[in-house]
Formats: structure tokens, C-alpha cells, sequence
């Protein structure tokens, strides 16, 4: 899939996730916007995932660390075929499959349910030290937030991950500098995040995360590293594709009023491609 598709595809993301918290009238719209070309890489590119092998125990697996950007990976596999677009409008509501935070016992496709932060690397963790333990050839993806690698257990699940040498474990921290109280680097600056991730035994990349060009190419450098596991450090903006959320912290966890609902969707519709 070529990078004009890939793009569609990150946009579409985009609109599902503000439809998803327009409805709701709650939600995370911030953190699921700085993903969505990280994720359309990586599900329409990169790893085996697919419609038909989506309840499957083995194959590739991604993890969510970063939970509350559920409305993400749900836009991601309504664009896969894995979940119907009519569903997006149940999202936090009493009785969804929907929830705030991804349940796997509830969505094929979901391989973790995640909310806790820094549980999620933990579980991706154990995933890719099973796979290494059964020589089975697949591949463990997470996406963690930079808020959330204020967490001590995202250090533990780090220490382990290269103590067992899992080069078959993708960490890619969404790096888009705010979380729900501001500026990263003021409420708990976890900086630098790459020399912290070397002196624990990662190979680390850093990207643009919004390019996919540099998307491409550290997914290759990371399945080609062996003996460590890889962290892509991908610079994002939250809130990108709408002017006034992006790089706005205050976009972190609110839902639009139908005026600015309404606004974000124009320029999402607005937006060229290629």
C-alpha cells in the first residue's frame, strides 16, 4: 500500500475518532490523532493483521499501552474490516463493546485490554517472550505515550524486554510532548527518552511520526535488529489535522461542541492527499 492510500486511510482514522467523541460526548481526541499514521503503517503495511486471522492466538500482535486512545485503534479496524462503522456511534455508551478503554473480551482484533498505563508494554512483553520462548516467527508492536513513560512499570516491562533480548518487540512512544496536565516536560519531565531507552539495552530510532517515509524505513531497521528490542521514538503533534486542537494539551480528554465538531470535520474533509 503506497503512501497516498496510507494517508486516506490516517484521515478516515481521524474523522472516526471525532465522530466516536462527538457522539459520546467524552473521549480522547488528542492522543488518538498524533497516532493514526503510526497505526495505518503499521496495520495496512507492516504487520500480519488481517480480518480473517484477527481471533487468531498466533500472529502478529499489537498492544495499546496507551488505553485511553481507544477511539485510535477502533477507527484503525473499522478501516481494516474487523469492526462495522454503524458501532462507532455505541462508543462509551451503557452496554457498547466500545469502551473508553479496549477490553479484548469483548473485539477480535483488540489483543490486550489496556487503561492502566504502563501495564500495556508489560503485557506486550510477555507476548513477544512467549513467542521467542515457542520459536514462532511473529511480532509484537505497543504504543506507549510519553505521559506514560512517566510510569515505573514502562521501566520494568524495558529492563526485561532487553534483558531477554526480544528483537521481536516494537515499542513505539507516541512523543507528542503533552499529556492531560500540560507540557511533558513540567509535570514530569521524562527526558531523554532516547539515552534512556540505549541505557537500558534498546535499539532506538528516532522519526518523524507523521511522515511515512521515516514510518517505513524504522519498521525495516527494527525487524533487521537483532538481539535487542526497538524503541521508535516518533515526534507527533496532538491534536494534528485540526487547527485549533493541535498541539493544544486542553484537547487531551474533551469532547467538541457541535460548532467545533463541525469545524474539525470541515478541514478533515478538506485534507489533500499526495
Amino acid at each position: 500500500m503506497d503512501k497516498q492510500q496510507l494517508s486516506i486511510i490516517a484521515n478516515n482514522i481521524r474523522k472516526h475518532v471525532l465522530n466516536m467523541v462527538y457522539s459520546a460526548n467524552s473521549g480522547h481526541i488528542g492522543g488518538s490523532f498524533s497516532g493514526a499514521e503510526l497505526l495505518s503503517a503499521l496495520y495496512f503495511k507492516e504487520a500480519n493483521i488481517t480480518k480473517e486471522n484477527a481471533a487468531d492466538l498466533e500472529r502478529d500482535k499489537f498492544v495499546l499501552s496507551k488505553g485511553h486512545a481507544s477511539p485510535l485503534l477502533y477507527g484503525v479496524l473499522v478501516e481494516k474490516g474487523i469492526l462495522p462503522v454503524e458501532e462507532l456511534t455505541t462508543f462509551r455508551k451503557v452496554d457498547s463493546r466500545l469502551q473508553g478503554h479496549p477490553s479484548m473480551s469483548y473485539i477480535k482484533g483488540v489483543d490486550m485490554s489496556t487503561g492502566s498505563l504502563g501495564q500495556g508494554i508489560s503485557a506486550a512483553v510477555g507476548m513477544a517472550l512467549s513467542y521467542k520462548a515457542k520459536e514462532l516467527p511473529y511480532r509484537v508492536y505497543t504504543l506507549v505515550g510519553d505521559g506514560e513513560a512517566q510510569e515505573g512499570q514502562v521501566w520494568e516491562a524495558a529492563m526485561a524486554a532487553a534483558h531477554y533480548k526480544l528483537d521481536n518487540l516494537c515499542l513505539m512512544l507516541d512523543f507528542n510532548g503533552l499529556q492531560i496536565d500540560g507540557d511533558i516536560t513540567k509535570v514530569m519531565n521524562p527526558n531523554p527518552l532516547d539515552k534512556k531507552f540505549e541505557a537500558f539495552g534498546w535499539h532506538v530510532i528516532q522519526i518523524d511520526g507523521h511522515d511515512f517515509d521515516q514510518i517505513f524505513k524504522a519498521f525495516e531497521e527494527a525487524r533487521n535488529t537483532k538481539g535487542q528490542p526497538t524503541a521508535i521514538i516518533a515526534t507527533t503533534v496532538k491534536g494534528k489535522g485540526v487547527d485549533f486542537m493541535e498541539n493544544n494539551y486542553a484537547w487531551h480528554g474533551v469532547a467538541p461542541n457541535q460548532e467545533q465538531y463541525e469545524k474539525a470535520m470541515a478541514q478533515l474533509n478538506e485534507v489533500k492527499h499526495g
